[in-house]
């Protein structure tokens, strides 16, 4: 995938880059996040849960959970199933644990500090995995992709949302509008982290997406993977298999 798109210029990996810039983001994060799209991005978590929830799950694995969203959503319209959420930030996860007690989830979702390229989880041990936004931040996205592979049960799914990149006029050109200029000069003023709203378009723009994806989350080991684009491509979401 060629050389890795960091946060800043400096020569620390990735990894320890990206925990760094969500640690200076972690306060404005929620607000940033919800503002920037909207509140489309609940929407789309919402979808990527009632699809899994149908399934039936037990045990469920959030990879990169941040300040917990879809970790403390799926807990909340599933009574019944434990939720384990994993990020290699801790200013993100102290936001995370406050927001599980205020939903009257402890218990039932724990947050981990964890890299999700090296997950502390015996083989096959979850019925499903969610990632929304993170497989991007990876710094070895095929390892990433086969640790998440090895912690599911055999007959488990995952649900992979991640940015896409529009491809038809107006949203395409509205999109980059959004992306490459407001967003990092917004950014900025309420975060006082420029470097991560820079960082975010880049990445995006970087990453594989659509049958590139597909063929890499197969070429990892998944048996299949099925497609969702949402709202004019700007998000897919990613749904696998493991045999």
């Amino acid at each position: 995938m060629g050389t890795p798109i960091k946060p800043y210029e400096d020569d620390a990996a990735k990894k320890a880059q990206v925990a760094r810039m969500f640690d200076n983001i972690a306060h404005r994060y929620d607000f940033l996040n919800h503002f920037f799209s909207l509140g489309i991005d609940k929407l789309w978590r919402r979808k990527a849960i009632r699809m899994m929830l149908a399934e039936k799950p037990a045990e469920v694995l959030d990879v990169a959970t941040g300040t917990a969203d879809f970790a403390i959503g799926t807990a909340h319209r599933a009574p019944g199933v434990k939720v384990i959420g994993v990020d290699i930030s801790a200013g993100m996860l102290d936001i995370g644990r406050q927001k599980v007690t205020k939903a009257g989830q402890d218990g039932r979702v724990e947050l981990v500090l964890a890299d999700g390229e090296s997950l502390p989880f015996e083989d096959g041990r979850f019925d499903a995995f969610t990632v929304a936004f993170g497989v991007r931040n990876f710094e070895h996205l095929e390892a990433g992709l086969k640790e998440m592979l090895r912690t599911l049960s055999n007959g488990g799914k995952g649900y992979i949302l991640e940015f896409s990149k529009p491809k038809w006029f107006p949203m395409k050109q509205l999109f980059w509008l959004y992306f490459r200029y407001i967003m990092p000069t917004l950014g900025k003023w309420f975060s006082k982290d420029a470097s991560a709203y820079t960082y975010l378009p880049e990445s995006v723009k970087a990453f594989p997406e659509g049958q590139a994806m597909h063929d890499i989350l197969i070429g990892c080991g998944f048996s299949a993977c099925r497609m969702h684009p949402l709202t004019g491509g700007i998000a897919t979401l990613y749904v696998v298999d493991k045999a």
